[in-house]
């Protein structure tokens, strides 16, 4: 069953590299992100894509966000979240070739922990990439409450993109 507006996002621990100001560059010690501490009073956006570095996701889905996360947080988002499947360290390295520093959290579900409970999780064994892929879909949550959820249904990137987010905030 998928999650739906009006649930409460489900508790799960995600993994991050968190951005070091001093060196960018520098791949650091992985953190937990567990969701119900990270987001409680908070408004969140969270997005996710099937997988960091591949084409709709790199060239539709996340240059979006990277482009509007100001608007985002000038309508209210005191996060900015983008999740996928992928480890952390990968995540880390996409987000430093879009230069998102500390405006977007990069986080990793590599377990599928998220993307299980949400029910939002997609088989990616006949693309080649493993047999869970978390589906494109973006949320925003306030309070931990889902107000907003838009998952896509066909391939590219409408109900799940920052001005579609954006619309809603």
């Amino acid at each position: 069953m998928s999650v739906k507006i009006g649930d409460v996002l489900p508790n799960a621990v995600l993994t991050y590299i968190p951005y070091n100001a001093q060196n960018p560059d520098a791949c650091g010690l992985p953190q937990q992100l567990k969701t119900h501490e990270a987001f409680k009073g908070k408004k969140v956006v969270l997005f996710a894509v099937p997988g960091a570095f591949t084409p709709t996701c790199s060239e539709e889905h996340m240059p979006g966000y990277v482009e509007q996360v100001g608007e985002l947080k000038s309508k209210g988002a005191d996060i900015v979240a983008c999740v996928a499947s992928n480890d952390q360290f990968v995540m880390h390295a996409w987000g430093n070739s879009y230069k998102v520093k500390d405006d977007i959290l990069m986080l990793s579900d590599a377990n599928s922990e998220l993307g299980s409970a949400l029910g939002l999780v997609n088989d990616g064994t006949a693309r080649r990439m493993g047999p869970i892929r978390l589906a494109r879909f973006a949320m925003i949550i306030d309070d931990l409450k889902v107000i907003y959820i838009g998952v896509e249904t066909a391939p590219g990137v409408t109900v799940s993109g920052a001005s579609a987010v954006l619309a809603k905030l």
